[in-house]
């Protein structure tokens, strides 16, 4: 996959960004090429060498057509996941890890419904906002649409 200068991405960690320059960088005598990526939400810019771009599991986000599936995916409740915390919490941070946005969604809705149902613990609404975060950030990119309308149809979807 080449990706170039004001391309829309998804870097897996941080969520929704666009690619701003491509720059070489010389370190230890030897030249590299870097996307510079301008992350969406947060002031944060992140430098990714453009031969690892893929390993690292940067992408294009989803099509629109994507999004039907992805919310079908939100509207399922009958969740099955760990009854034990820590065992849930690393299945939710290996999803995280991931990438996929099919899978951040997962994370979003299965802790949305636990919030709604037993509450979560701190480390686990911590993991809620930031899924969320990354997953609005992918929504408004694939429906072109602001992170607040995006939000607004996440919070419908898992209504």
């Amino acid at each position: 996959m080449s990706f170039k200068v004001n391309d829309r991405v998804v870097y897996p960690h941080h969520g929704a960004a666009v690619i701003k320059k491509k720059e070489k960088r010389e370190l230890q005598g030897e030249t590299r090429e870097y996307f510079v990526l301008e992350m969406v939400h947060g002031d944060l810019m992140l430098s990714v060498p453009v031969d690892m771009a893929e390993e690292v599991g940067m992408r294009p986000p989803i099509s629109k057509s994507d999004v039907d599936d992805l919310f079908r995916l939100i509207a399922k409740r009958d969740v099955r996941e760990p009854a034990n915390w820590s065992r849930r919490f690393k299945n939710h941070q290996e999803k995280m890890k991931s990438g996929d946005v099919y899978q951040v969604a997962e994370v979003v809705r299965n802790l949305a419904l636990r919030e709604k149902g037993k509450g979560l613990s701190t480390a686990e609404k911590s993991m809620l906002e930031r899924a969320r975060g990354i997953l609005v950030s992918e929504l408004s990119f694939a429906l072109n649409v602001t992170e607040d309308d995006a939000l607004l149809k996440l919070e419908k979807g898992l209504d």
